[in-house]
């Protein structure tokens, strides 16, 4: 079985919601480098996503209404559970899907080679350790 990498508690994530996070991953000289990613939620089923748009990298957020994502810079539209894309520029093509598993209560992310978060420096543009996505 692969490594399980605990992303959040089930409770963390609403239903019907989303919730961003940001991990280090090796980049190809072995140094570390952030990796937004985006956990979903419909019922008790949970979905993972790499946090950025195939067409231009965005990252992607909730729609006001809370029905799906939306990619914040040419505004294409995906499905929060499967990450496909049914509008815009990115119609046709899909979010890059990651393997969530839920294991006693802590959404889990498997399947993936992260990076120790040691020296990773993200209090400057790349982001925040955790971003909060809602649909407010």
């Amino acid at each position: 079985m692969d490594e399980l990498f605990v992303i959040c508690s089930t409770f963390e994530v609403d239903d019907g919601g989303a919730r961003g996070f940001v991990l280090a991953r090796p980049d190809e000289a072995g140094s570390s480098k952030p990796w937004p990613i985006l956990v979903t939620r419909k019922g008790n089923n949970f979905y993972g996503f790499e946090n950025a748009c195939p067409n231009d990298a965005a990252q992607v957020d909730m729609d006001n209404e809370g029905n799906f994502l939306v990619c914040g810079k040419c505004r294409s539209q995906f499905d929060m559970d499967t990450g496909y894309s049914f509008s815009g520029a990115s119609q046709g093509k899909s979010l890059t899907a990651l393997r969530v598993v839920v294991d006693e209560g802590d959404v889990c992310l498997t399947g993936v080679k992260l990076a120790e978060e040691d020296g990773l420096n993200l209090d400057d543009s790349e982001g925040a350790p955790e971003v909060m996505i809602t649909g407010d």
